[in-house]
Formats: C-alpha cells, sequence, structure tokens
C-alpha cells in the first residue's frame, strides 16, 4: 500500500501540499488532477525519494519497483528492441550471468527464475509495447539515435511499461503520443496488473483507465472512487454540501456574536456572555470549495465570410521531394463553417497535409484553389520555442498593434487572457499553458477565416481544455484539428479525415469505432504500419529494407546460438550420474528449464526462417 501521511511539501518558499494523508490500495489505477502548478510532479518526485518532505511521510512496501519515465529520451546506437528488453534489469542480468555460468546448482536457479518472470516471451511483449506505441518492426531494429526527441520519448515510455513496476507513475504521457497511440495506451492502463498513477488532463483516459480520481487543491490531497465523470458529480455534491455548512456556520456566528454585543455590559448576563464568546473561538471556519475561475479563450471573427469553398484541393501530390511525395492523390473540400479533424498515425503526413492548407508547402502536381482575401491563422506546439522568452504578452501584442495607445494594447492583451500585471511578467516565467494561451491568441489576432490547431491542448489543464472547445464552437470560422485529445474532437469536430496510406480519406464512423479499428490493428499486428515512425518521409527504398532483414537475421542467429549454448549447459547438469537421487527437485527444476529453453529455441528457429523468406522475397 502506498500511504501518504501527514504531508507537507515546499518548494521556492511556496506551500504546494499542505498536512494531507491519503491511502492507495495495490492494484489500483489512480489518475491525478489538478490545476497546472498546484504541485502534482512534485509529488511524484517525493514518492520517487528525489525530494525530501518539509512534514509527514510517503511510506511503500519494502519489495515494491517504482517506475516512472525517464527525464531523458534514450539516444544511442542500440536498437529500440534492446533499450525496451534492458528495461527488465532482472532478466537482463540474469541472462548475462547464464552466459557464464557453470555450476549446474545455479545454472538451475537462474533458469528456474527466468521461466518465472517469464522471461523468453520478453522479445515478443517488448515489440507489442513498440507497436502500440507507433513502432514498425522495422523502426524497431533501428538505433535510438536515429529518431527524433519526440520518438524516443515514446522508447523511454515503451521501456517504462515494459518493466512493469509495482508503483506506475506516468506525468501526462499523451503529450508525446498522437491519438493512435493514445488510444492504446488507454487500453493498456485499463489492464495494467499493478498499481498505477497518472497525471493527465485527457478526460477519455481519465475516464476509461483509472477507477480512482486523486485530486490536489489548495494544497490538499483527496481521493474519489470512480472515474472523471464520477468525481465531478461528487465534487459537485461536496461544494453544494460545503456551501450550506458555511452559510449554517455564518447564521450560528452571526447569533452568537449578537448575543455577546448585546449583553458583554450586563452584569446578570456577563458568564452567559462569556460563554458565548468561548464558543465563538471553538467555531473553525469552514473553508467553502471555491471554484478558480478559467480564463476564457476566444478566438476574433473574420471581418468578412468568404464565398465557399474557401480551400479546393484537386488530385494533389505534396511532399519534400517530388520523386516520393509524402502524399498524393488529395481531393478535399473546405468550407467555412467546417470542423475537421485528422486521424492517422504520426508519420502518415498529417502535418504535411496543414502544411499545404496553410501554404506553406506548394503542391508537386494537382491543384489547390483558395479563395480570395483567405486568411490562416496556423498553432503548432514547436512555436512555443519561437515566443521571446525575454518579452512580455503586452511586447508580444505591442509588436502587432504597431502606435496603437497604451489603453488598446493593454485590453487586447487582457482580451487573450494576460490582464493587468500577468500582461507584464516575460514570457520565460510562464507555464507552458500560460505559453499555449499566448501563442494561440497571437496566431489568431487578426481574425482569420480558418485556424489550424496542431496538438493545441498538450499544456492546457483540463479547465482550459474546456475552454478551448468552446472557443472552438463559438468561432464562425473553419476549424482544422491534429489533436490526441478525444474529448476535444468529440466536442468540436463534425468531420474526420484519415490521413494514411500516403492520401487522404473521409471517414464516416465515429471515434469509438476508430478506436476499435485502432486498437484491433496495433493487439492483433505488431506492425500495423509499413511506413517509418521516425519522420513523414516516404517508406525506405526496398534495399534499405532488405538492411533490416539483415538486422533480424543476424539477431535471430545470436538467439538460436545463446539458447543452444543454454541447452548445453543444462544437459551437461542433467547428466551428472547422481542428480535425480540426490537431488531430484533440482532435477525437476532443471528439466522444466531446458523445455522452457527448447521452445525458446523453436521460436528464435522460427523469427530466422520467415526473416529469411522475407530477405530472399526482397531480393528476386
Amino acid at each position: 500500500m502506498l500511504s501518504i501521511t501527514d504531508l507537507s511539501i515546499r518548494l521556492a518558499g511556496r506551500l504546494l501540499i499542505d498536512q494531507s494523508s491519503v491511502q492507495i490500495t495495490p492494484g489500483s489505477r489512480v489518475g491525478m488532477v489538478g490545476r497546472n502548478g498546484t504541485g502534482k510532479s512534485t509529488l511524484f518526485k517525493v514518492i520517487r525519494g528525489e525530494l525530501a518532505a518539509e512534514h509527514g511521510s510517503v511510506t511503500l512496501p519494502p519489495r515494491w519497483r517504482v517506475g516512472s519515465l525517464a527525464q531523458e529520451a534514450p539516444n544511442g546506437p542500440e536498437s529500440l528492441i534492446s533499450v525496451v528488453l534492458k528495461a527488465d534489469l532482472e532478466r537482463d542480468a540474469l541472462l548475462a550471468e547464464a552466459e557464464c555460468a557453470a555450476d549446474p546448482h545455479r545454472i538451475a536457479e537462474i533458469q528456474t527464475r527466468l521461466v518465472d518472470i517469464d522471461a523468453h516471451s520478453a522479445p515478443s511483449r517488448a515489440a507489442a509495447i513498440l507497436s502500440g506505441l507507433g513502432f514498425s518492426a522495422a523502426d524497431q531494429l533501428r538505433p535510438c539515435a536515429e529518431f527524433s526527441g519526440g520518438w524516443r520519448m515514446r522508447v523511454a515510455l515503451a521501456a517504462t511499461l515494459f518493466a512493469a513496476p509495482d508503483l506506475l507513475l506516468l506525468d501526462e504521457p499523451t503529450n508525446y503520443l498522437d491519438l493512435e497511440g493514445t488510444l492504446w495506451l488507454e487500453d493498456h492502463l485499463a489492464h495494467y496488473p499493478r498499481t498505477v498513477i497518472v497525471i493527465s488532463h485527457d478526460r477519455d483516459l481519465l475516464e476509461s483507465s483509472v477507477d480512482q480520481i486523486l485530486h490536489l487543491e489548495r494544497g490538499k490531497l483527496t481521493l474519489y472512487k470512480g472515474t472523471y465523470s464520477s468525481f465531478e458529480e461528487q465534487r459537485a455534491a461536496r461544494e453544494m454540501l460545503d456551501a450550506k455548512q458555511v452559510k449554517r456556520q455564518e447564521a450560528e456566528r452571526a447569533r452568537l456574536q449578537a448575543f455577546v454585543d448585546r449583553f458583554k455590559a450586563k452584569a446578570s448576563k456577563a458568564r452567559q456572555a462569556q460563554s458565548r464568546v468561548k464558543m465563538l473561538e471553538r467555531l473553525k471556519p469552514i473553508t467553502a470549495l471555491v471554484t478558480q475561475d478559467v480564463r476564457e479563450i476566444s478566438f476574433p471573427a473574420p471581418e468578412k465570410i468568404l464565398s465557399p469553398p474557401i480551400i479546393a484541393v484537386d488530385n494533389a501530390a505534396v511532399g519534400y521531394d517530388p520523386a516520393t511525395p509524402v502524399l498524393g492523390r488529395v481531393t478535399l473540400r473546405i468550407d467555412n463553417d467546417d470542423r475537421i479533424a485528422l486521424l492517422g498515425s504520426n508519420g502518415n503526413g498529417k502535418s504535411t497535409l496543414v502544411k499545404l492548407l496553410a501554404g506553406r508547402l506548394a503542391p508537386f502536381s494537382g491543384k489547390v484553389t483558395r479563395a480570395d482575401k483567405l486568411s490562416i491563422a496556423y498553432f503548432a506546439q514547436h512555436q512555443l520555442d519561437e515566443l521571446n522568452e525575454d518579452a512580455s504578452a503586452y511586447d508580444h501584442v505591442r509588436k502587432l498593434m504597431g502606435d496603437a495607445p497604451e489603453a488598446k494594447v493593454r485590453a487586447r492583451a487582457g482580451a487573450i487572457g494576460f490582464s493587468g500585471k500577468a500582461a507584464d511578467t516575460r514570457v520565460g516565467k510562464l507555464s507552458g499553458g500560460e505559453k499555449a494561451r499566448l501563442l494561440l491568441g497571437l496566431a489568431t489576432f487578426f481574425g482569420p477565416n480558418m485556424i489550424i490547431l496542431d496538438e493545441p491542448t498538450n499544456h492546457l489543464d483540463i479547465d482550459s481544455r474546456a475552454a478551448l472547445a468552446e472557443a472552438i464552437n463559438e468561432f464562425p470560422g473553419a476549424v482544422i484539428m491534429v489533436s490526441h485529445d478525444r474529448y476535444l474532437i468529440e466536442a468540436c469536430a463534425d468531420r474526420l479525415w484519415i490521413v494514411a496510406d500516403r492520401t487522404v480519406t473521409n471517414y464516416d464512423g465515429d471515434l469509438d469505432e476508430y478506436r476499435r479499428l485502432v486498437l484491433s490493428a496495433r493487439n492483433g499486428d505488431p506492425a500495423p504500419r509499413e511506413r517509418s515512425a521516425a519522420s513523414e518521409k516516404p517508406q525506405r527504398p526496398r534495399s534499405d529494407n532488405r538492411g533490416s532483414l539483415k538486422k533480424r537475421i543476424a539477431e535471430a542467429e545470436a538467439e538460436v546460438a545463446r539458447v543452444s549454448e543454454i541447452i548445453t549447459k543444462i544437459d551437461t547438469a542433467l547428466a551428472l550420474p547422481d542428480i535425480f537421487t540426490r537431488d531430484p527437485k533440482q532435477a525437476a527444476q532443471l528439466s522444466k528449464a531446458r523445455a522452457n529453453a527448447a521452445d525458446a529455441l523453436a521460436r528464435a528457429e522460427e523469427q530466422w526462417l520467415e526473416a529469411s523468406t522475407q530477405f530472399d522475397e526482397a531480393a528476386g
């Protein structure tokens, strides 16, 4: 059991958690929620032992392994599958020892333990996790160094999940994922066999993957049973109850104070008045649960509604190399009031498509027709790095308004969520959510006809995401969304486009159907995508595919040799003349270990045969 007892945490002089206690039973799946900056990530550091608490304690069972996402993404020559397999430290150590062990007793112990931890199925389990997070079979054999930082963070997540710690701590894991990866992760966490606490602002993950909600608000931790919707209902009921209690206490306080004021000067009533004073002192104030107001998000309306369609694409091909376009045969139409969400795994061309629509990429062939005077706002997460860290929100707004009066600049800064002193705060001191709000305001500053939003929710808390959804629904122009947030898509999108197989098609189903489609593909096929996950560029030439097959063949051959050597050592131990009479238990363990090793050898030989056949077909 994870026990948090009378815990107080202070960071940089600020009290984040104030004398809170909570008990989390083994096997619980807990979603941790709270406004950005309240101390959720800091609590994880205390649980991991990386930060000391000011008061109280956090205790765990002595043998529990705690796992969380690494701060730095893996980066080196090792293949993705190797990095993930090494995350199981015990398996890795046992396999290394098995290669040099000579004592029959130790060999038996090693092989028995490998059987207990299901070590021989580890490669297939690791491959399934990597596949679920969007890596093809070919990708899994490539070095980590070939992938971008975001994709390497997915490898770190895969390694954490593969290690299957007793307490799994995940801090906003969907920030690194596309919608398809998020859907798989939701399903994986829903079936996680041990204890998990996940910090998330993703409503659907909190609705489908957890059975308890840990809420951090105003320094207090409160554990609620049930999913996120149940938490909202319970919290609303508690707010109403507390509001009634506050009103009742205020009436009682006023009654007692009136008695004291009326009779404190009368000698005959002095004792009673003094008694009322003591009662007033004992009336501890009830803290009402006051909901903190969320600053709304709004997009200025375009000055003029254009004649539809505002964009028409006819049989276009687009990409970065005319010889190998990322997308082809693209035919689509966008009207003034469209709300379109783009589906499809990262690497399939969603960003290429929005760059085409935004006019940042020209088509290699085909035709793109845009309405006259079409204005497009484009928001992408990578643009957060383009904000001037030393300038304030006011400075950024001033740059767009030229010689406008001070009052008007301040008013516009307030309209995008930065009023008063907040307008003068340096961007470098803003939170990720505040930076996202600023960038959204700057991108849509001049009232565009169409807004393109590429993962706009990564740094927004749940309430801010709801505010964004409301802003999208109120905006009179067109909106194109790329998001892993199902809530945002379901709340706003009325059309779904799938970007896959090098083209764009309309999807007639809903997100529940799409979820079933994704999970079926990723759970049933460890290599659902042929395209490289590391970029949007098309599939590599056949020669590169043969190179990856060569790697698979070499790895399978090495596995055959390794397991064969283990079998030889076990056979040597079993050949001892008195082993069955002297130590029948050990002999039985060795026999069981040999059977499992034989199964592992058969699997390795099958993998070698499959890769060799594919290599021959590619060569022919």
